[in-house]
């Protein structure tokens, strides 16, 4: 069993099976086909499969503060580092000579170990060398960034600070303000809102003293993150687009993905969808093309498009980079932040993985309190529909309550809870109230929350609105391309119909609907239209159509890990069990 702290720490067997064969060959780097042929012999399985259990083990060991024992040796395999292991490279520089020679050594593997990617062993080594102060400007930041890569944001703030002072001491304006704006990064993301923008203006301070355009062009897209947080769409995109005009064609190809990527999300919030898909496509390109791409700008790049794919419902592109952002980390040694967590969590519960969306998000629960506390709320209500696809219904509610209290939109999660608790009206008033205002928030989650708002308007019989609602969606799809809204307008389609006693139409849109979520494997959904499908099916007497439909749902429900759906097959197939007898009375009556 694996012990912390004298307490048992609960692994799942796979998961314990990798890391004794880790423990086992610790003494050298395990490829993944030896990991593959050790833990699932007989079994064929994927890179996924093996990624996934590392991810779960790092999250174990995390409780006994060794998060980064685990190591991804690009292109070569895993290895497990110990601390012994870890300060063997410390003792042998120290064995070299005495005090002030041990710790330039010392220095020097820490060096290497940076440019090597293997994070922790850098931020030990940095740390011992730091005991006589002998660090400069460069290593400072490379101890920072290797914290920051180990998920330490709050221990990297105060060596910073000192890169900041070093930088500025040696004359180094340029350097300075590039520390200056990662920390005022870090306080934005830690919710220390004043305290970044003070930091923003020490870098702006520093950069109008220069001509050089890559710090430039980070100064303006730190700037237009925070006017995007201020509810500033408009001045962001100006922001995002004057950065990417400063380092276009400037061999900055970090910076120049990173701003392009944001224009692409600032214009996706302000409704041009083809521009902002197209400016986030191009970035991914300019950024793989680098081969320099810092980890820290690297991951702020895939998070801002990832985060994107999610907040407009476009699922399959959310599973595709929620996939490379993994890999990505992977590769670059980085521990997975509680912000991809929270990524592959929503996607995974749109997918049907429930009990692996569950673990990962309450593993970024855990991570974001100190990484991104202000993205607690959307934690909590990605947590909510979870809960909800799962049947946990009051764990739901009570997740979409804190997600409320911390300031975030629970929708449209909680207003298909109500709306599936008889509760339409309330759930009505929930998705109107959602789309009050201009916030960031809401210009992303437009087209979402208005084809939500459709379909609980064709439930209530509010067709007028309805029908405005899937005109205004249906008639933009440009700007309303995703299968997830034309999926739900479809539905809402299938209401109004259903109101007017036309059972073929009302046949034909809930198929598309089921036909758009399969699209993009949206597993949940699919069980939910099936059983809609198979009600009306043996409502109007086709009784091989509703248990075709009814056993096609259960297998995916079983699937799915939802008590939930399992239950709604198990009664609708009682249901259709009870009528075939009463039919063939009927008929040899």
């Amino acid at each position: 069993m694996l012990l912390c702290a004298r307490q048992e720490v609960a692994l799942q067997p796979r998961v314990f099976d990798l890391l004794v064969y880790l423990v086992h060959h610790r003494d050298r780097v395990v490829s993944k086909d030896e990991l593959l042929e050790a833990v699932w012999p007989d079994v064929t399985v994927t890179d996924n499969s093996l990624q996934r259990a590392v991810s779960s083990l790092r999250a174990a060991l995390r409780k006994g503060g060794m998060e980064g024992a685990i190591r991804n040796l690009p292109g070569k395999g895993y290895r497990l580092f110990v601390d012994s292991e870890i300060r063997q490279p410390e003792r042998a520089g120290q064995k070299q000579a005495d005090g002030i020679v041990g710790a330039l050594g010392a220095i020097g593997l820490a060096r290497r170990a940076a440019a090597g990617q293997l994070w922790l062993q850098a931020a030990t080594l940095f740390a011992s060398a730091d005991e006589d102060g002998r660090l400069n400007a460069e290593d400072l930041h490379q101890w920072a960034l290797a914290l920051q890569c180990l998920g330490r944001t709050a221990a990297a703030i105060p060596i910073l600070v000192r890169a900041v002072a070093a930088r500025n001491e040696a004359g180094d304006a340029a350097g300075a303000a590039v520390e200056a704006i990662a920390l005022s990064g870090l306080h934005f993301e830690s919710g220390q809102a004043a305290i970044g923008k003070g930091w923003l203006a020490r870098a702006e301070d520093w950069a109008s003293r220069l001509d050089d355009p890559p710090t430039t062009a980070l100064l303006l897209w730190m700037k237009s993150k925070l006017a995007a947080f201020d509810g500033e769409p408009e001045q962001a995109l100006a922001l995002a687009d004057a950065a990417y005009t400063a380092v276009r064609y400037k061999d900055a190809l970090n910076i120049e993905a990173l701003s392009l990527a944001y224009r692409g999300f600032y214009r996706l919030c302000l409704g041009d969808t083809h521009g902002g898909l197209a400016d986030q496509d191009h970035a991914a390109a300019v950024a793989l093309s680098s081969t320099n791409l810092d980890p820290i700008m690297g991951g702020n790049l895939y998070c801002n498009i990832l985060w994107a794919a999610r907040m407009f419902g476009d699922w399959a592109r959310a599973d595709q980079w929620t996939r490379s952002y993994q890999n990505f980390c992977s590769s670059s040694g980085m521990e997975l932040t509680g912000s991809c967590q929270l990524h592959r969590s929503e996607v995974l519960g749109i997918r049907g993985s429930l009990d692996e969306a569950l673990a990962r998000i309450r593993d970024a629960l855990a991570r974001l309190t100190s990484d991104a506390p202000w993205s607690m709320g959307d934690a909590n209500r990605v947590l909510g529909d979870i809960l909800a696809a799962i049947g946990n219904d009051d764990a739901a509610l009570e997740a979409y309550d804190r997600a409320y209290t911390m300031g975030w939109c629970p929708e449209p999660g909680r207003a298909m809870l109500l709306l599936a608790r008889g509760e339409a009206e309330a759930a009505h008033a929930s998705l109107e109230r959602s789309l009050i205002g201009k916030t960031w928030w809401t210009l992303q989650r437009r087209g979402i929350l208005l084809a939500h708002l459709a379909l609980v308007a064709a439930h209530t019989h509010r067709t007028s609105q309805a029908k405005a609602l899937i005109c205004e969606l249906s008639g933009s799809p440009d700007r309303w391309p995703m299968p997830s809204i034309r999926a739900l307008t479809n539905e809402a389609q299938a209401i109004l119909a259903l109101s007017r006693q036309d059972h073929e139409t009302a046949m034909r849109h809930l198929h598309l609907a089921r036909q758009l979520w399969s699209s993009i494997e949206g597993r949940v959904q699919v069980v939910r239209l099936r059983l809609q499908i198979s009600r009306l099916q043996l409502a109007h007497g086709d009784v091989r159509g509703a248990m075709a439909e009814v056993h096609a749902a259960q297998l995916l429900a079983n699937e799915l890990g939802s008590p939930k759906r399992v239950a709604e097959c198990l009664a609708l197939q009682r249901d259709i069990d009870a009528w075939q007898p009463t039919a063939r009375r009927q008929m040899c009556g």
